[in-house]
């Protein structure tokens, strides 16, 4: 079973891997245009400077959620 409670936090690729296999939301934060150049397949993109509980409500509450950017991988 996932940890739902679970906070910010860098997690490795088995991790990553886990969380996706159960469900879990991918979020790029980077600039759409950057975004369209180069994502995990699955991401959903949401700006860092647009990232707030408004931009956040398209992701399901009950689901793992990752926030990654991609020039940090």
């Amino acid at each position: 079973m996932l940890d739902q409670q679970a906070g910010p936090g860098q997690i490795e690729y088995p991790r990553l891997r886990e969380l996706i296999e159960h469900g879990g939301q991918l979020v790029e934060v980077l600039p759409p245009a950057e975004f369209q150049g180069l994502h995990l397949p699955g991401a959903v993109n949401i700006p860092l400077k647009r990232l707030d509980a408004e931009s956040a409500s398209i992701l399901d509450r009950n689901r793992a959620v990752v926030v990654y950017c991609w020039d940090s991988l």
